[in-house]
């Protein structure tokens, strides 16, 4: 089965309504990304078939429980050390209503966000290159992948919230530890199992917001 096809059997699976277009703009950046990986160094997967279930799938599934939060409201979201753009380029095609602004603290990551927003023609995509602790807000949600312990992710992020915003971030297994060590003034208010298409790992988001 081809790259496509495996695509659009993982969106579906996931439950997820794409327009062709957007399948197209998911397509484009896989190409984009193992492009700009040759060369830069973006992630450490190499293989195309790999790329699909542990990047693009593997966002994706954050995707149907992102819109759920939103509710269809427009919203500006800030993804912490984005790198190649997982999950904040999926998002920006997914929910077009989203203003997304990947931060990264290597200016080729940030580069190559701004390039991808170029090529795939989404004027709601923005990279930035800063530490995240000295973006101003408001962000009504703040995402990562696998980008750092909770502690650290919000406590460097936090200036970044909007009054009623929301911690999104996708994870492996359950942080039991990491939830520990979280201070008393973060509060998870949801853990979300994820069924990534393709991958047979544990995956999950964990929700958090300021108590």
């Amino acid at each position: 089965m081809n790259i496509e096809a495996q695509l659009r059997q993982g969106v579906q699976a996931l439950g997820l309504e794409l327009a062709d277009g957007q399948i197209a703009q998911l397509l484009d950046f896989l190409a984009l990304l193992q492009k700009w990986n040759k060369v830069y160094n973006l992630t450490a997967v190499r293989d195309p078939q790999e790329m699909l279930t542990h990047h693009l799938l593997d966002s994706l599934a954050a995707v149907p429980p992102l819109r759920r939060h939103l509710a269809g409201q427009g919203a500006r979201l800030l993804d912490v050390g984005s790198g190649g753009g997982l999950p904040g380029v999926v998002f920006a095609i997914c929910c077009p209503h989203v203003d997304v602004h990947c931060v990264d603290t290597v200016a080729k990551k940030a580069a190559f966000i701004q390039q991808a927003a170029a090529t795939l023609k989404l004027p709601n995509l923005h990279g930035i290159h800063a530490r995240v602790e000295t973006l101003p807000g408001p962000f009504d949600v703040v995402s990562c992948r696998a980008f750092a312990a909770l502690p650290d992710f919000t406590a460097w992020s936090r200036q970044a919230l909007a009054p009623h915003a929301v911690w999104l971030a996708m994870k492996g297994k359950l942080p039991q530890d990491e939830i520990a060590a979280l201070p008393a003034d973060v509060r998870v208010f949801h853990v979300e199992q994820l069924a990534v298409p393709g991958l047979d790992a544990e995956r999950c988001i964990v929700w958090m917001r300021p108590a």
